[in-house]
């Protein structure tokens, strides 16, 4: 079980803590270590606090901070510095852990980090099959619309276009395997380790790790030649700009952006533009309801609901 790769890297007081509480892993979301600050967990959509005596929460001491880190990078941070600068590593099992402190900067650039204060580790789960139930939503005689997910943070947009992305590549009961282009910016999608994802995103799949969104779309519509390019959290107008480059390519696109609705989206000029313009074909919106991935409603071109699943 690749969830119980974290238990490895964590601090030894935190690793025992853990196992005393007999959590299931799968459904442990984040942990979140801050030096002198009690030790948090994101468990089942909720935050739980954890420590040795009820009611007591475990404080997350500074040697825990140094001991983690060690673990993390094999005692060499320095050959982490790339990864570092970014904010964060993906470990084994595709787990991406995310730190802050102290910016070491060069030439008004972010060149590592030290005095590390807090970290956050972000569970890669899987969900096989969860997007199962869009798919007669987001296809129609055998071909893919371009498909854009709004989702409010922890919903599951990631875990949801990466199921999304498996069976597209793959080939399902609705449309055959197509060549599909990832543009993982940061590492959540594939949880790529060592250069190879550690999460299922199928057999026609080609992925540009640790990439900027806007400019690896264009490498991947050059280089490879996808039929589908994903990408996670669109934000500015560089990504639009990209995005509308891979549509006039012929590529279809699957990506995700934070929202709570199609109101929000509106009411962010670069995304209320694509919307008049009706880039995308189909909206999914996620909602924090009980269980990660719930889709609240599918939206066509025109922003009208056409069904809940």
């Amino acid at each position: 079980m690749r969830e119980d790769r974290v238990l490895n890297i964590l601090p030894r007081e935190v690793r025992l803590l853990l196992r005393r509480e007999a959590l299931n892993l799968d459904c442990l979301q984040e942990i979140r270590l801050r030096s002198e600050m009690p030790l948090l967990l994101i468990y089942r959509g909720e935050e739980l606090f954890i420590g040795k005596t009820r009611g007591k929460p475990y404080i997350v001491t500074k040697e825990d901070l140094r001991e983690m880190l060690d673990y993390i990078s094999n005692y060499s941070l320095y050959a982490y510095e790339q990864e570092m600068r970014q904010g964060f590593i993906t470990v084994e099992g595709g787990h991406r852990i995310g730190m802050a402190g102290q910016a070491i900067m060069e030439n008004g650039k972010v060149k590592n980090l030290k005095h590390i204060a807090s970290i956050n580790v972000r569970m890669s789960h899987e969900v096989l099959g969860c997007a199962d139930n869009v798919f007669p939503y987001i296809t129609r005689m055998k071909g893919l619309y371009h498909t854009l997910i709004i989702s409010p943070p922890r919903c599951g947009k990631t875990t949801l276009l990466r199921d999304i992305i498996r069976q597209v590549s793959d080939g399902n009961a609705y449309l055959k395997g197509r060549s599909v282009g990832v543009v993982d910016e940061r590492s959540e999608i594939g949880g790529c380790y060592m250069g190879m994802p550690q999460n299922h995103l199928g057999i026609r799949t080609d992925i540009l790790d640790c990439c900027p969104k806007a400019e690896g779309m264009i490498m991947l519509i050059r280089s490879m030649g996808p039929e589908v390019i994903a990408v996670d959290e669109i934000g500015g107008e560089e990504d639009v700009r990209a995005i509308e480059y891979a549509m006039h390519c012929g590529c279809k696109m699957i990506a995700t952006v934070h929202g709570g609705s199609m109101e929000e989206l509106r009411r962010k000029p670069v995304f209320d533009k694509m919307l008049k313009e009706r880039r995308f074909e189909r909206y999914i919106l996620l909602g924090n309801q009980q269980h990660v991935g719930e889709v609240q409603a599918i939206y066509d071109e025109n922003a009208e609901e056409i069904g809940r699943c």
